[in-house]
């Protein structure tokens, strides 16, 4: 296990941000946890630590808001997102997580600016079913190579201005079939070793804390409030993943 208290100053705050972000509360800040924990650790390995906490939330996630997904929605995302996963694994020793980070943010900050920049879309619009099957494939690629799949898969479906617990749910669901799909192509990569998995035993109890506060947050907040904090959390975000894909690269 992990003994250095450098490493558990940037995961401890990850483990409960991305928490946090599972539960739609902070939707977008989720991309910054293995970023975080990398300031101890490389990426991948931060990747691999994260894996186990990232399935614990997405049970906390699945139990809480399961009955509340949209299903028909899940089914153009969900084969989209596996076809992403197939592509980190044949690419990930082909493309590094900085170049990942960087493109990302660029994305996220443009998809922003469009946001800004052009006249709002009426409630419940429906963005292109190509432009989801992409940004499913998108999301499931980068939540492979660095758990960054929230922007992409955001940038499709906020838009659309649904409820917000309808979000959360949608997302949740996502996200724990694209993480269980991870776990294969890690172990083939040997990204997962003794001293990664102790580590995230070390780090679960505080797994599904955030998720417990965000979905418990999320159903109390007004619609305008949750949309203006998953914005705000896009941008934070893509500034993040834009700053540390430029300095590394």
């Amino acid at each position: 296990m992990i003994d250095d208290p450098h490493f558990y100053f940037w995961a401890i705050p990850a483990v409960l941000l991305v928490g946090l972000a599972k539960s739609g509360f902070l939707s977008g800040f989720g991309a910054v946890a293995t970023p975080l924990m990398a300031m101890a650790v490389s990426v991948p390995q931060a990747a691999a630590i994260m894996l186990p906490l990232l399935c614990l939330m997405d049970i906390t996630s699945l139990q809480q808001l399961w009955k509340e997904r949209d299903a028909p929605l899940l089914q153009l995302l969900v084969p989209a997102g596996l076809v992403g996963i197939a592509l980190g694994t044949v690419l990930f020793s082909a493309v590094s997580a900085p170049v990942v980070s960087l493109v990302v943010g660029v994305l996220t900050l443009l998809f922003l600016l469009q946001r800004l920049l052009l006249k709002p879309k009426p409630q419940h619009h429906v963005p292109s079913r190509k432009w989801g099957f992409a940004a499913g494939v998108l999301s499931g690629f980068t939540s492979f190579v660095a758990h960054a799949g929230g922007p992409p898969i955001s940038a499709y479906v906020l838009p659309m201005r649904l409820d917000p617990i309808r979000v959360t749910a949608t997302l949740a669901v996502f996200f724990s079939v694209v993480n269980l799909a991870k776990w294969v192509p890690y172990a083939a990569l040997g990204l997962f070793d003794a001293r990664n998995l102790w580590t995230s035993l070390a780090l679960a109890p505080l797994a599904p804390v955030g998720v417990w506060i965000g979905v418990w947050l999320t159903r109390r907040m007004a619609a305008h409030w949750f949309y203006r904090v998953a914005y705000l959390g896009m941008a934070l975000a893509g500034g993040k993943l834009l700053w540390d894909g430029w300095r590394a690269l």
